[in-house]
């Protein structure tokens, strides 16, 4: 019997990261944060905690928070979009922003 050759690890983890993903209204929000706001938002922002329905999102400055504020409608309406199609749980009620370092950078 011939054994296959070792199998890259980054494949495994994906399987059993999916499988450990809190099924949170803010785990949701955070899988598809990059995909809904884009490279350059995404880059600016992260989504940081979830309270009734409600996600509040870091932002590097007030400049960014203050923009995203204004687009917060637009943002709902296609991160809705996005949970619904994926089974993501109750809808997205508000969102809310906060100068603040993203996690990522601390």
């Amino acid at each position: 019997m011939r054994r296959a050759g070792p199998r890259p690890l980054a494949a495994a983890l994906s399987r059993v990261a999916a499988d450990l993903a809190p099924a949170t209204t803010l785990a949701s929000v955070q899988r598809c944060w990059r995909e809904v706001v884009g490279e350059a938002l995404a880059a600016e922002t992260e989504p940081v905690s979830e309270r009734d329905g409600t996600v509040t999102v870091a932002c590097r400055s007030a400049v960014w928070a203050q923009e995203l504020q204004l687009l917060a409608p637009d943002l709902i309406e296609r991160l809705n979009g996005v949970l619904r199609d994926r089974g993501g749980g109750p809808p997205l009620r508000g969102l809310r922003f906060r100068v603040g370092r993203p996690r990522a950078e601390l």
